[in-house]
């Protein structure tokens, strides 16, 4: 064994007995005693901290986190970044040996990464949390919590309802020219809607929508849901339902519908195979899972629970299958740059 590589061995093992009771994820997650909750509680004070990666909205997280150290007594470190980057950031420390998140929320591919790269370790949902099944996963090393629906949102002071397009070939009408505005970076809705549609009629059918009206592309859904309130893009293809409806009810002149087909994604957590505060972890993962899943549908967003309601109208959802979806990102991404990016205008 080379220098380097005993240095990165030993740091690994150092990393994996860090917890304050010296107990491994994997055993955290497996106890399965009539004391399981008392454990854990006590575990995770024991340990103080927690340290967690997301990609959630600010807001929301800090409202579950505020909640969780309010129960409990543990304090939360939150590092908040895109789903890339935290897949990067997870991978590139565990390479050197080091271990920092006890815990990932994010989106479900760059979960599914994690996942492959055998950051995560596996849970089974606590019986209380009473979940969608399109929220579990084969392998249960992380668990959709909550899910964002792409919707097209318009300004109410510039289109009218009456006008609004009942489908994606309504766009290519003249009424739409240089009124439309899409999230840089979605290229996994595209692929989901063109799957749906045909992929060699969807194809076209967008490249016939961009050389016929131009489309904006933005990048940031928050940000594009500001310049549909502002009037900057009177229409947008992909806003996320919760935003929007966050927005309207903050008086902004919004307001959202779907296209369909409706495309969803999960946002989901898992607890890292390494966690240094391996009860703090899988603690607030049930948190997640049950609790916080009230604190998120105040805020608008569409939750894991099977109770959880619906898109108005009773509108089908397909959601993205997150393997999938991680497996074909290339070819997808190629065609969202080739189609929509390339050409906008």
């Amino acid at each position: 064994m080379t220098f380097c590589k005993a240095v990165i061995a030993l740091a690994s093992l150092v990393a994996l007995s860090a917890s304050a009771s010296g107990e491994t994820s994997a055993e955290v997650a497996a106890y399965a005693g009539a004391d399981r909750a008392e454990r854990l509680v006590a575990g995770a004070r024991r340990e103080g901290t927690l340290t967690l990666y997301t990609s959630a909205a600010v807001a929301d997280m800090a409202l579950v986190t505020a909640a969780f150290e309010k129960k409990y007594g543990v304090g939360t470190k939150v590092w908040r970044a895109s789903s890339e980057a935290i897949v990067q950031r997870g991978v590139t420390e565990a390479r050197g040996g080091r271990f920092d998140a006890d815990a990932f929320e994010t989106g479900g591919a760059a979960l599914e990464a994690l996942h492959r790269e055998q950051l995560l370790q596996r849970l089974e949902p606590p019986p209380a949390a009473d979940l969608d099944p399109a929220a579990l996963t084969p392998h249960g090393e992380w668990t959709g919590t909550r899910y964002n629906v792409f919707v097209a949102a318009y300004n109410t002071k510039l289109v009218r309802r009456d006008e609004l397009p009942k489908s994606y070939d309504d766009l290519r009408d003249p009424r739409w020219r240089g009124r439309l505005g899409i999230e840089a970076a979605d290229s996994d809705w595209f692929g989901a809607v063109v799957g749906r549609l045909g992929e060699a009629r969807g194809l076209k059918l967008f490249r016939d929508i961009v050389a016929a009206n131009g489309i904006s592309v933005r990048k940031g859904h928050t940000l594009l849901a500001n310049l549909v309130a502002s009037g900057e893009v009177p229409l947008a293809l992909t806003i996320y339902s919760f935003r929007a409806e966050q927005m309207k009810k903050s008086g902004a002149p919004i307001e959202w519908f779907a296209i369909p087909p409706a495309i969803a994604r999960f946002e989901g957590a898992g607890v890292a195979r390494r966690a240094p505060h391996p009860h703090a972890a899988v603690l607030f993962h049930e948190f997640l899972l049950t609790e916080a899943q009230d604190l998120l549908r105040a805020r608008e967003i569409l939750t894991a629970r099977q109770d959880a309601k619906q898109l108005p109208g009773g509108a089908a959802i397909t959601f993205l299958d997150a393997a999938k979806n991680l497996d074909e990102s290339p070819k997808w991404s190629k065609y969202y740059r080739d189609v929509i990016i390339s050409q906008a205008r």
